[in-house]
């Protein structure tokens, strides 16, 4: 069983940056694929941010060139560096971990085994 416990959030202005952290059990963290979402309220959980186990990164169009995800293996840690924020990007955050091999969607929720319980960002205007 993996637990993922993620920090950094909390309030920003617009224009501002933040850096969220995602920590893992378990000593085979190297061997996972991670992700970002984010569920804004009243709205579906969305992908944000992709790290495979060699490091190739995928983000989507709404962060690419302000977001930034890369894992620290020794530390069991992925990261999400959010610059330029937006209003628009205020959310709960949650990493989430692929332990599975294979071909796959990184985009989708049901690709991924493990959750953390998600971090508050909030952007101000």
């Amino acid at each position: 069983q993996v637990q993922l416990v993620e920090s950094g959030g909390g309030l920003v202005q617009a224009g501002g940056s933040l850096r969220l952290s995602c920590a893992a059990s378990g000593r085979t963290f190297s061997s996972y694929a991670m992700g970002w979402f984010r569920q804004a309220s009243g709205k579906e959980r969305e992908f944000v941010a992709y790290i495979n186990r060699s490091g190739g990164t995928y983000y989507a169009d709404s962060v690419k060139g302000r977001f930034t995800i890369s894992r620290d293996n020794a530390k069991n840690t992925v990261y999400l560096q959010m610059n330029s924020l937006k209003p628009e990007d205020t959310a709960v955050y949650y990493c989430a971990a692929r332990a599975r091999s294979g071909i796959y969607s990184y985009t989708e929720n049901r690709n991924y085994d493990y959750w953390g319980q998600g971090t508050q960002v909030t952007v101000s205007s």
